[in-house]
Formats: structure tokens, sequence, C-alpha cells
């Protein structure tokens, strides 16, 4: 029999592409998603409407922090593998309306845990984001580098699902993976994300923003990398080690619970202007920039260090920025342009 898999956030860009993955890998897959409307709710409709074609796949709509939701659905379809990707993201609209990171990330991820309590799954996954890291300036960022200095409240809402996760994991023994994932585009990805509103942007002859005067970089990761790498740490679910001395170096495993933290990102960073240099280049157009003040909140680059995961599942593969940025591109014309006309 099929293992079945039960990923939050399926409608959403990574929830998206990592069920599509696990499809043409045989899994049963249960996705839930809320459907909700910071931004295009069309598209996410048309991603779950993609995935419903795939036998093997069912779409369930529901929020997260409804309490006794994910209860029901643990009960009744007892999965073997939770992907936890649903949650309120965005580091600036987190200043604006910091109520829905509370309910989604902390209420929602609460009610995940409570469910897995009661019906424990093989192996849970749960997503951070690079964004833990905060004012850490020492780079590549690694696993067990401190992260206690945050600098948004999205980053704060994801700082805290990783200790609640470690401690219902040192509780009831749940083997739990936290990722922290790494500036992530590709095609079908959120318009509310920087690779879609300057491709938008310059493709409707407006001008873009480029915060701090372009003196970013990010460590930019194609989707299809790291669903590659969420796909592999499925199967290496942790355990208690039985002393601290089991611990490999490069690792970020509990010495109190199965629970880890693995970064999942490109390992190499891009300044801005190289990005915005992909883009003009797919697009054959050159951009109009307007060049801003830092963003409160933002950080001036994130970087990260991918020992660990290639420690633990082999080498991961890594598209490079321009490839990417034309994949997106290419879809963007083909096929979300012509859906807004």
């Amino acid at each position: 029999m099929s293992r079945v898999a039960f990923v939050t956030g399926s409608a959403g860009f990574i929830g998206f592409h990592t069920c599509k993955r696990l499809l043409a890998d045989g899994f049963t897959v249960i996705g839930l998603d809320a459907m909700t409307d910071y931004y295009d709710v069309s598209l996410k409709h048309r991603r779950h409407a993609m995935l419903l074609q795939t036998p093997g796949f069912t779409a369930i709509e529901k929020r997260l922090e409804k309490p006794g939701a994910l209860m029901e659905i643990f009960a009744t379809h007892k999965p073997d593998v939770v992907i936890h990707l649903a949650a309120q993201a965005g580091v600036r609209y987190s200043i604006d309306a910091p109520r829905s990171y509370v309910e989604a990330n902390l209420v929602g991820t609460f009610e995940l845990l409570e469910a897995a309590r009661a019906h424990p799954p093989a192996h849970m996954l749960l997503a951070s984001t690079s964004s833990v890291f905060g004012a850490n300036t020492d780079m590549p960022y690694a696993e067990t580098d401190k992260a206690d200095l945050q600098m948004s409240f999205y980053a704060a809402t994801k700082k805290a699902t990783e200790a609640m996760a470690h401690s219902y994991a040192h509780l009831y023994g749940l083997p739990t993976t936290m990722f922290r994932f790494f500036t992530v585009y590709g095609p079908w990805g959120r318009p509310d994300m920087a690779l879609f509103k300057f491709t938008s942007a310059i493709l409707e002859g407006r001008p873009i923003d480029v915060y701090n005067h372009g003196n970013m970089q990010r460590d930019f990761t194609y989707i299809d990398d790291l669903v590659e790498g969420i796909r592999r740490l499925i199967d290496v679910a942790p355990e208690r080690p039985a002393s601290p001395e089991d611990i490999a170096e490069v690792d970020s495993l509990s010495p109190v619970a199965p629970w880890r933290v693995v970064n999942i990102g490109n390992g190499a960073p891009s300044a801005l202007g190289t990005f915005i240099e992909a883009i003009e280049a797919a697009l054959g157009q050159e951009a109009e920039k307007n060049f801003m003040e830092m963003q409160p909140g933002d950080v001036p680059a994130t970087w990260a260090d991918d020992k660990l995961l290639r420690h633990l599942v082999g080498p991961i593969p890594r598209t490079e920025l321009a490839e990417g940025v034309k994949a997106f591109v290419e879809w963007y014309k083909a096929d979300y342009a012509p859906q807004r006309r």
C-alpha cells in the first residue's frame, strides 16, 4: 500500500510542487488549504485543480486553526508523513497584520501538533524559514548557529514553531524535522515575491522597487531543488540519540528529542543586481529601477550552509539562477499573464 502524506498549504507555491512530487512517487496525498486571500486566490484554486487531475489526491479546504479540524483529518486518514507548509507568510505584511501570524502560524501549528500527538505519524516535517537567523551576520548560516534575534514578527512566529515542535518531539517522541527555506522561487510562485513583482512591473513598463539601493544578497533556491530536498528528508526521520556523543558535529539533532532543523538552500548567495539582470535577460527588456531604503524587518543578506543536508541525503541539484529565472518567466508569460487579461 502507498504511504499517506498529509500536506498543509497544498494550494500554496511550495505545497503545490511538493504534492506533485509525492503523487509522482506513488504517495496518497491529503492536501489542506484555507484558500486565504493574502494573494490571488484564483492561482491557489488553479494549483489545486491541477493536483486533483492526479489519482490519489484529496483536497480539503479548512483553516488550520479551527479547533478540532486537524484532529478529525488525522483520525480519518491516519497519515504516515505530515508536511506542514501552511503559514501566513511575508516579512513586510507581518508589520501590518501581526494577529494573522499568531492565528495561522502559532495556533495552527499547535492544532497540528495536538493532532499528531493523538495520531502519531512516522515523521513530521515542518517549514520554518531562513528569516529566523535574523540579525546574525556570520555566514553561511549553519543550523547549529544561535538564532535568537529575529528581525520581523513573521520570523519570530516561525522560530516559535521550532520550539513548539521540539517540545512535542521530546514529550511524545514525535520524529520531527524542521526546514529552514532560503528564498524559494520558480514557476507557480507567489505574487508577493520579488521575482513575480519584478517580472510583472517590467512587462507593464512600471519601475521596480530596489531596496537598500540594491545592496542585497539572497540564497535563491529553485523550487525543484527545494522539493528534492524535502522528498529525500522524508526518509530520514530523526531518532532520539543515546547520548550527546552520538551526534555528528555538523548535525542539529537534539540531545533530548527526535528533532532536528535542516537548511534547504542553494548554498551560495547572489547579488540582487545579478537577480534583476537575469530577469531582464529572460524578458529581453531592461528594468526602470526605483532605489529605496531597507524595509523594516528585512536583512541585507542570506546564505545557507548546506553541509547538514548533504550529510543526511547526499548532494542536491543546484539550478543556475539564470536557468531558474528563465523557467519562471516562460511560465508567467505563457500561463499566468493570459489569465489576467
